[in-house]
């Protein structure tokens, strides 16, 4: 189930408080969903890493109350009366059999000991799967089947709406709207492998405007040497397209380049750049370009600055393919 579904089932799973497990490879994005899923529902998301956990932990520690028997002090990370939200426990699998073991009254009956979870309150967890050899515990049949399991796989459409809105540097949308498949490319042998999680950090390292005799190696380091390569080839056709302040003077005169790269990489650059003021000669610059380069900018571009929608090209645009707007 790509990103946008998971998103969606979540929040129609969270009014009849229903225990999720989400499971998925490492670093494709499985608890950037859930807290999508908050703020969308507008609800607090308490963040616990499970990994980290003993099962005293979750019990808290005993103290002896004034009538003289003993309580359990809640601890701090578990939500109290009166609020509302997602308590998420993080890489659940990878967490002690033990602590596991401890979670079982909690997902099921909503309560720990004397403790109860407020009815405002839905258990969301999320793990990597055991065949991705990363730290798991095989989770007890019971807790297992105290949750509604979805798989979650990555979606390269999902993932650049989302990069488009967190502000991923354009080429790297580019270079993945052009190889897809490295988006997430698991390699449990390797130190390094392409991820949604490595890319946003590519991201970030070309932000700094890192020293071109170390690019590469950086590059590599966060998403492998065979990633690397590619992007960096990609990266050098990206920083020599046409001039995209010369396309904005000079629309119709300016060369429209022919490889399918470098279109991507074109249509990309431009809708960072559109606005509702030079949309117009955007589009005028768009129109000699393939349709699907133009779908790709303008649906880009309006997703970024909504304000482009009210322009008169955009119009224009939307009624020549009102079928990609269904």
């Amino acid at each position: 189930m790509k990103a946008s579904c998971v998103s969606t089932t979540l929040c129609s799973l969270l009014p009849i408080r229903q225990p999720v497990f989400l499971w998925g490879a490492p670093g494709i994005g499985k608890s950037a969903v859930v807290a999508q899923a908050a703020a969308t529902a507008g609800l607090e998301l308490q963040d616990v890493r499970a990994l980290l956990l003993d099962p005293v932990d979750l019990r808290g520690l005993p103290f002896v109350a004034a009538d003289g028997r003993s309580r359990w002090a809640t601890p701090g990370f578990l939500p109290a009366e009166g609020t509302s939200g997602i308590l998420f426990f993080d890489e659940l699998n990878a967490a002690p059999a033990m602590v596991q073991a401890s979670l079982y009254q909690l997902v099921l009956d909503r309560k720990l000991g004397e403790y109860r979870l407020p009815d405002g309150w839905t258990i969301v967890a999320a793990g990597n799967r055991e065949g991705d050899r990363a730290v798991t515990t095989r989770m007890p049949t019971p807790l297992r089947n105290r949750f509604v399991h979805i798989d979650f796989e990555v979606d390269a459409d999902d993932w650049s709406q989302w990069a488009i809105q967190s502000g991923i540097r354009p080429e790297v949308i580019a270079f993945i709207r052009f190889r897809p498949a490295l988006l997430s490319a698991f390699d449990r042998d390797a130190t390094s492998f392409p991820s949604p999680r490595s890319w946003e950090f590519v991201s970030r390292m070309l932000s700094t405007d890192p020293d071109p005799a170390v690019e590469y190696e950086l590059i590599a380091g966060a998403v492998g040497t065979g990633a690397a390569t590619e992007f960096t080839g990609f990266l050098r056709m990206f920083r020599d397209l046409p001039n995209i302040d010369a396309i904005l003077l000079n629309p119709t005169a300016e060369a429209v380049p022919e490889s399918p790269a470098a279109q991507y990489a074109v249509a990309s650059a431009l809708a960072l750049r559109a606005s509702d003021t030079n949309f117009d000669r955007i589009y005028a610059y768009l129109v000699r370009m393939p349709v699907e380069f133009r779908i790709l900018c303008v649906r880009d571009a309006s997703l970024r600055d909504p304000s482009i929608k009210y322009t008169n090209a955009y119009v224009k645009w939307a009624v020549e393919n009102h079928h990609v707007l269904a």
